[in-house]
């Protein structure tokens, strides 16, 4: 029996992640990260539980659809578990390949695949069929199992007119279609809009006049694994006499990526280092910049503010933002257009300029993609519970009048599905959640340490340092108090009262407790939050700082 396990990705944006298992083999498809919200402090990334995969015993195979993060992200974390090789098209596993090497694992088989290559993985073959996508190189699955064939789609759109000439194979699920498929588990980011999404070659007409109207520097903000926009802009800037410029980590090295793999291409003498764009005339340059969503690190970032070492803007310049606005970044985004606007520069996003294209299906593509592959059973992914029940409500509609009507299973993450010659079945949950991944560190942060970060933020941190006698425990001197983020009107009276109080807990223990490091680190802790709350109404977190002489 075939057992379906959705460990990301159905619930929330980001984080996809699928596990296939047929007895003792499990195949896990894509491992992404979801971005965190603001609250959660220091928190870098987020990835899905894995404690299913160590139950399972490890991961057979990890194959990868494509190359965005919230595919990738999280594959560093998943290769402990991993008894084979990582299969995914060349650029995909490119932009792996650093990911691997800074966690340590550059010894991680890697298997590069391309469209209509099949591979055997147990009692698995998997097909890697092309899709268009905002990037390159990216595939949707065929996992012929020994319950039937399952169709995983992968992110994609239907893109007539793709940048790099590679059509989406409608063929190849027109005739898996006929062939007859067990289930269909299909992205569902984009069903809430009506009609086709456009093709990127959209935004041709809308850069022109941006090249044409920009009397200073262009410069363009996009995610960095953008790269059909790249081409698209690097293009342009041919066409209208302009250097090019890549700015920023992220831009840099995906721009290197793809053009060692032939899908970006420059004409000679077209690009520039970014430590030369002021020494060229400033309407004969455009730069391309990560930093579209307004990360307070990214190069656009640093830009908006002036503290970019080699790209100042003027008063001429134009801003361009190439990259819809994710949910929740609202705030960095306006905070970085006020930036910038405030360097006299016009700054221009989708919602002014059609400068931007989805790279996901809207819901006539959806209902293509059910309309050609013909499942017996559907499933929803990649969105929140509201794009899952809509795209269900919109395969309803296709699947009406249909004998045998297709099955839909609206799933979420954690929901064991169960599937076999004689059909598909919930069948209860595994164990699902979120870890959260530190800063720039593999390290995972349990709930203990966000509520300390979050208790530093809103009420501050209090330092009392006391010298104390090794032998007596008797204080040499005057207890000193050092506070961060926790300031008052009165607060050098405060602090002096709080001396005060720390001087009456050691009068007040006796020798034994004042030469225990670990007793009277407590009894501090505990006398001067109460002082501070009681005096100030906040409750500082408050780290005590003993020195024995």
């Amino acid at each position: 029996m075939l057992e379906v396990v959705p460990l990301g990705g159905l619930g929330e944006f980001g984080m996809n992640m699928i596990a296939f298992t047929w007895g003792e083999t499990t195949l896990v498809v894509d491992a992404g990260v979801m971005f965190p919200d603001p609250e959660l402090l220091g928190v870098d990334r987020i990835i899905p539980d894995l404690s299913y995969l160590q139950q399972k015993g490890g991961v057979a195979a990890l194959i990868l659809t494509h190359g965005h993060e919230d595919h990738i992200g999280g594959v560093p974390h998943v290769v402990p578990l991993l008894r084979g090789a990582i299969y995914g098209t060349p650029l995909t596993l490119a932009l792996i390949e650093p990911k691997l090497r800074e966690h340590g694992q550059p010894d991680t088989p890697l298997q590069a695949v391309h469209p209509r290559d099949r591979v055997m993985i147990g009692p698995f073959t998997i097909e890697f069929i092309r899709v268009t996508h905002s990037m390159p190189d990216c595939v949707a699955l065929a996992i012929t199992t020994p319950a039937g064939v399952i169709v995983h789609t992968g992110d994609f759109k239907v893109d007539q007119t793709p940048i790099d000439g590679e059509h989406f194979d409608v063929h190849r699920f027109a005739r898996l279609g006929e062939e007859g498929v067990l289930a269909l588990f299909a992205d569902s980011t984009n069903v809430d809009r009506r009609g086709f999404t456009g093709s990127e070659t959209e935004v041709v007409e809308a850069f022109e006049e941006v090249f044409t109207s920009a009397a200073g520097r262009l410069i363009v903000a996009a995610f960095a694994s953008s790269i059909y926009r790249m081409q698209i802009l690097i293009n342009l800037a041919v066409q209208f006499d302009r250097k090019v410029a890549f700015v920023g980590r992220g831009m840099i090295e995906n721009s290197q990526t793809a053009q060692r793999l032939g899908h970006l291409r420059i004409p000679a003498g077209v690009q520039i280092r970014d430590s030369d764009v002021g020494s060229h005339p400033a309407r004969g340059v455009l730069c391309l910049t990560t930093g579209s969503q307004g990360e307070p690190l990214s190069a656009l970032a640093r830009i908006a503010i002036d503290d970019h070492r080699h790209v100042k803007l003027s008063a001429d310049d134009t801003v361009v933002l190439s990259a819809r606005a994710i949910p929740g970044n609202e705030k960095s985004i306006g905070r970085l257009v006020n930036h910038i606007a405030r360097r006299g520069c016009q700054v221009l996003h989708e919602g002014i300029k059609h400068v931007h294209v989805s790279g996901h299906g809207s819901e006539e593509e959806l209902k293509l993609m059910l309309s050609l592959v013909r499942p017996r059973y559907f499933v929803p992914i990649h969105g929140e519970y509201r794009q899952l029940a809509q795209h269900a409500r919109v395969a309803g509609r296709v699947f009406a009048g249909r004998d045998p009507r297709p099955e839909i299973l609206l799933a979420e993450d954690g929901d064991i599905i169960l599937m076999d010659e004689a059909g598909a079945r919930l069948a209860g949950k595994a164990p699902v959640g979120r870890v959260l991944i530190d800063g720039t560190r593999t390290g995972e942060i349990g709930d203990e340490v966000l509520r300390d970060r979050r208790h530093l933020a809103e009420d501050g941190l209090v330092v009392p340092v006391v010298a104390i006698n090794k032998q007596t425990g008797t204080l040499e001197g005057v207890p000193e108090i050092i506070t961060r983020g926790f300031v008052m009107e009165n607060a050098q009276e405060l602090l002096a009262d709080g001396a005060r109080v720390l001087s009456d807990v050691f009068d007040q223990s006796s020798v034994e407790e004042r030469t225990d490091p670990g007793v009277i680190k407590e009894k501090v802790r505990a006398e001067l939050r109460r002082f501070f709350r009681r005096r100030s109404g906040r409750r500082p977190f408050v780290l005590p700082v003993i020195m024995e002489i």
